[in-house]
């Protein structure tokens, strides 16, 4: 299969492409397009064959359920069984935007979309091009992130097809994501609601919205089995073996390991803050960002895993962050990226 690229220019998108994109899912086929988090791997939510060509294509386990994408917060009624207060209050200030719902599905969802559960997870994008390429195709979109599961997470077109070439038919390329990590997940079908994944919106900030909201028992106690089943599998993970650390003395414990793997002769990949990246000039060095600016570091995140999987590093050696608000979302996504090896120091 040839994977086609077609680049669209968010300020005038050419209905052109969304028309044939939109084709393109009728006909039960995959879609990579981008969003404020990252790119996702569409196909039509309804179609069961359509939505199983997403697990293929990324060796997806088809236990993990895929979250459903609309364009507009009134097609949420159709996907659930009900759609409460407390929900519809949550949607009214949060949505469209990087949060996902989970709500006891209605009739017509196939069982491949929730992994055979009672519940379906359904979001509405920001991302303008996003929200009228859903209404383009006139269906529910289930959407992954558009990579190999287990690896980082795509933020660009770049990555997208260097994952997906040959898998899929075609990739909207509309530049760069603005958050750059996945979107926040909350279950609302439980009486007391619970986040699942951290994302851009943190806990401190849902709490304002729902005061009982609680972090599932695995973001605050790694012993515990995550409720939600994608988070059990191996996650964001660059090739190399990758190593974070947190603290006042991150980076001399990066400095003095980087000097070791480079004796044994390793290629080291360095993931540091602005302020430090003069440090590791002879290393292979990638800014983080501003330390004061966790937005940026999330943007960034994904994509520099990437890029040193190109740079083919033995080993990666990254500046973590404190877990609270955002911080607890990346650490999130940096833990899985670095099979738990975090080190406060």
């Amino acid at each position: 299969m040839q994977t086609e690229i077609l680049k669209i220019d968010r300020e005038n998108i050419d209905e052109n492409i969304l028309n044939h994109a939109a084709d393109i899912i009728k006909k039960g086929e995959l879609v990579a397009f981008p969003t404020e988090t990252v790119y996702g791997l569409g196909a039509d939510g309804l179609n069961p064959s359509a939505a199983k060509k997403i697990f293929k294509a990324k060796n997806r386990p088809e236990d993990n359920p895929l979250i459903l994408h609309i364009d507009e917060d009134y097609k949420l009624d159709e996907l659930v069984e009900k759609v409460d207060d407390r929900t519809k209050f949550l949607i009214k200030n949060l949505w469209p935007g990087p949060l996902t719902v989970i709500l006891k599905k209605s009739p017509i969802i196939p069982d491949i979309i929730t992994g055979g559960g009672d519940t379906v997870a359904v979001r509405r994008p920001k991302d303008k091009l996003a929200r009228e390429f859903i209404k383009f195709c006139d269906t529910p979109i289930a959407a992954p992130s558009a990579n190999i599961s287990g690896r980082p997470s795509p933020t660009n077109a770049k990555d997208v097809y260097f994952d997906m070439n040959e898998r899929i038919p075609l990739i909207i390329d509309g530049g760069s994501s603005d958050i750059g990590i996945e979107s926040t997940v909350i279950d609302m079908s439980l009486e007391n609601p619970c986040i699942l994944r951290p994302g851009y919106y943190t806990y401190e900030y849902i709490k304002k919205f729902i005061p009982n909201v609680c972090l599932d028992d695995s973001l605050v106690d790694d012993s515990k089995v995550p409720r939600s089943p994608g988070q059990k599998y191996k996650h964001y993970a660059p090739k190399a073996k990758m190593q974070v650390f947190v603290g006042d003395k991150s980076v001399e414990k990066i400095e003095d390991l980087a000097l070791k793997y480079k004796n044994e002769g390793k290629k080291v990949g360095i993931l540091v803050f602005d302020k430090d990246t003069e440090k590791f000039s002879s290393y292979t060095t990638l800014s983080l960002g501003n330390r004061d600016n966790l937005i940026e570091m999330s943007h960034v995140l994904f994509e520099a895993l990437r890029d040193l999987d190109r740079k083919n590093v033995d080993i990666i050696l990254a500046q973590g962050v404190e877990d609270i608000g955002l911080g607890k979302s990346i650490m999130n996504r940096m833990k899985k990226s670095a099979s738990g090896n975090i080190f406060n120091v």
